[in-house]
């Protein structure tokens, strides 16, 4: 199998996708995932010899997710990561000593692990007027998927193409207005945030449905909906305002391709969520976050291995930083032994890797990969 085929044998994919492998035919072995930070880019790109080519995200922390897909093919990545990018207009408007403004207007602080927002746009709105009278960045501007389009043209025939569209809905509206803001006047069911949640839902469509047309094999939206014990808000009240929002995305990007697998990734402890992804048409989960409740891999397996699919799960906060080999190699065991079992399971670490995990840590779990 190349890359392409055991990723969609692991999804239990197959009549009807061409060049994939007969409906029912495992994988050769668990595929694999990941993103690396700019860090380690840098330096396995030195090491390969490869230039790293970014693609500046509309949103920066998702840069690294939908660059140097070379690299990460040359290193086993069975997987590249493709997403919607500035537009080709837009240029980065420097606030004050390493502080820019994106093209929501955020202003962008570079961290040693993140970029974090420390200025809203819409940190002072207080009224559908306020809301109408900021310009969204338009999701159909020229150049949003020429990045895109050039990986799935050189890499799409042997790799597995996600299409990144996360900071969805939620995510992307609360770092609009400042999280306690968002969360306040949501509670209160304060108009204004329903007409941003409007505008929110038009761009990520428009960056989705330009994916699917460019020919990615799956969509990854993303949320951020739990803290490491719960659901940041209750379950109940995300059914209410954006489950009907999910769902309407994707009918439209399943009007493009009606075989596009769709990707939830919500990090925290969200378990309470799973039904509804799958009643929604959900095809994968991820990221499986280790360490919070409801992320016993046995347990997951047990309940929802025969409606959804798994993608993540290899633990970032403590294993990987912490470099122990032995231990990372009997969780990586134990994680394709279970959630693999029978298909159903793309390993990749929880989430993008950073650069508190060693390149030696990184190269010790790609050798691992290759025992499995």
């Amino acid at each position: 199998m190349n890359s392409k085929e055991r990723v969609f044998a692991a999804f239990k994919k197959g009549p009807g996708l061409p060049g994939t492998p007969a409906e029912g035919s495992p994988p050769d072995r668990v595929p694999f995932q990941f993103d690396l930070c700019k860090s380690l880019t840098e330096h396995f790109g030195k090491k390969l010899g490869i230039t790293p080519k970014y693609t500046l995200s509309y949103y920066e922390d998702l840069t690294y997710r939908i660059s140097a897909n070379d690299i990460r093919t040359k290193m086993g990545s069975d997987c590249v990561v493709v997403g919607g990018q500035v537009a080709k207009n837009f240029t980065p408007q420097a606030v004050r000593d390493d502080i820019i403004t994106n093209e929501f207007g955020m202003h962008m602080k570079p961290t040693s692990l993140y970029v974090e927002v420390v200025k809203c746009p819409l940190d002072g709105a207080e009224s559908v007027e306020d809301v109408e009278a900021y310009a969204f960045p338009d999701p159909y501007a020229p150049g949003r998927t020429e990045d895109a389009k050039r990986d799935i043209d050189r890499f799409g025939k042997d790799y597995f193409v996600i299409g990144d569209c996360e900071l969805s809905l939620f995510e992307l509206a609360w770092h609009l207005t400042g999280l306690e803001n968002y969360m306040v006047n949501m509670a209160s069911e304060e108009d204004w945030i329903e007409a941003l949640n409007d505008k929110v839902e038009y761009f990520t469509t428009g960056i989705a449905e330009q994916l699917v047309h460019a020919g990615v094999d799956a969509i990854w939206f993303g949320e951020d909906l739990g803290t490491q014990v719960s659901t940041l808000i209750s379950p109940d009240m995300w059914r209410k305002i954006f489950r009907p929002r999910h769902e309407r995305i994707i009918k439209k990007i399943r009007a493009i391709n009606p075989n596009i697998l769709v990707i939830m990734h919500s990090d925290g402890a969200v378990a309470p969520l799973l039904d509804d992804f799958i009643d929604m048409g959900i095809d994968i989960y991820n990221p499986v976050q280790p360490n919070v409740p409801g992320s016993d891999p046995k347990e997951l397996k047990d309940k929802y291995g025969s409606r959804i699919c798994f993608f993540g799960g290899l633990d970032q906060q403590r294993l990987m930083p912490e470099g122990d080999l032995k231990k990372i190699e009997a969780d990586m065991r134990n994680r394709a032994t279970i959630l693999g079992k029978n298909g159903g399971y793309l390993m990749a670490p929880a989430h993008i890797i950073q650069a508190d995990v060693t390149p030696e840590t990184v190269e010790g779990v790609l050798g691992i990969l290759k025992t499995l």
